[in-house]
């Protein structure tokens, strides 16, 4: 814990006053603030440190820095794992984290067993460019995961009226506590997920004689998205906001069964595909009906079958561009297909003609279709 911490030989006896980190604080406000500062100190924060965190208005986070914080240069890392130093600070950047100095202590032993580990897949075949693709894609999950679960640590545990030195010990307590209970969960996740992925990949005799796996497939891609989203940015408050784009990804989430995968939400929007368009419309659908069972805004969404290529756990081609501009030309609370969603799933929904669309980037005007579920009486 935060007082097992060795104490180093700076003065404890700190004017903190005089450098300015007690300015404006009075009564017992300024008595946690000292308390919290002489803490910091004697156990090795230098003033400058201090000085920064208080400017920053992040002083009670400092003894988290301390608990998750590094301990070796990535030179040290290099000499006990082999994997190169400038290999590791490259992993760091490609993370979206600062690129460390030559002397910076920035590396963990969780650190030493990943430059291990990456050691170890580039041993057995990976080259580079594949450690590059999956290091980027880690980065911007993690870097989400870390910001959520930022988020409902302070949710949870911030009380009202607390003072500050009282915060940072407890907070500090916590995050040593429940930081190390995170890891079953990440690769519990992260299993299932492979395991999902495995079973729906392809190999078989087109791909053993290849020796790559296919390209574009068929897929059927939908986009949606919250309608106005942009223009509530002015009308409600930004934590309102938040909220409307998690129950987006939330409902998305919940819809999102085999054979139709939930593929990425970001803000107002979310992306799913599927080998058949005939479920894609039904999660379409079932997820208009959700928001409207809400009474939350409307969605809309846009739904192209065509060839599809995976990359770096994303899809690209002609049927993610179509869907994402007919979900553009969409009207709220629809559901807009083409032609080949609507002649792979006719007899499934109700449909009627929504007209000839000039998109963005297609040669030629499209015939598109709005889907419903059936009703007693449709053909």
């Amino acid at each position: 814990m935060l007082a097992d911490v060795v104490i180093v030989g700076e003065d404890p006896q700190m004017d903190f006053a005089a450098h300015g980190l007690l300015d404006g604080m009075e009564g017992e406000e300024r008595a946690q603030r000292e308390a919290l500062l002489a803490r910091l100190h004697r156990e090795g924060f230098s003033v400058g440190e201090l000085t920064r965190a208080v400017a920053e208005n992040r002083l009670a986070l400092l003894p988290i820095d301390r608990i998750l914080g590094g301990t070796y240069t990535a030179a040290e890392i290099e000499a006990q794992t082999g994997l190169p130093a400038r290999t590791m600070i490259r992993i760091r950047r490609l993370q979206g984290l600062p690129e460390p100095g030559p002397g910076d202590r920035v590396f963990s032993d969780e650190d030493i067993e990943a430059a291990r580990s990456t050691k170890l897949f580039l041993d057995a075949g990976f080259d580079e460019e594949r450690i590059i693709d999956i290091t980027r894609v880690l980065g911007e999950g993690m870097s989400r995961l870390s910001a959520t679960i930022t988020a409902a640590f302070a949710e949870t545990f911030l009380r009202a009226g607390e003072g500050e030195e009282d915060v940072a010990l407890r907070f500090a307590h916590l995050a040593e506590r429940l930081t190390p209970a995170l890891a079953p969960i990440l690769v519990a996740g992260f299993k299932a997920h492979l395991r999902d992925s495995v079973a729906r990949g392809m190999l078989g005799p087109t791909e053993l004689v290849a020796g790559d796996v296919a390209g574009a497939q068929d897929m059927a891609v939908a986009f949606a998205d919250l309608v106005g989203f942009t223009r509530l940015g002015g009308q409600i408050e930004v934590q309102e906001l938040g909220t409307l784009a998690g129950r987006l990804a939330r409902i998305s989430a919940a819809l999102a069964e085999a054979p139709v995968r939930l593929v990425k939400t970001i803000g107002d929007a979310a992306m799913f595909v599927s080998p058949e368009p005939r479920p894609l419309v039904a999660v379409g659908l079932a997820l208009l009906a959700a928001f409207e069972e809400e009474d939350l805004p409307s969605v809309r969404v846009g739904i192209a079958y065509g060839p599809a290529a995976i990359r770096v756990g994303d899809y690209y081609g002609n049927s993610v561009n179509l869907a994402s501009r007919v979900t553009g030309v969409a009207r709220p609370g629809t559901v807009l297909c083409t032609k080949e969603v609507h002649d792979a799933a006719t007899d499934a929904f109700a449909w009627s003609q929504a007209g000839r669309y000039r998109l963005k980037g297609v040669s030629r005007p499209l015939t598109l279709f709005r889907a419903r579920r059936r009703r007693p009486g449709d053909d």
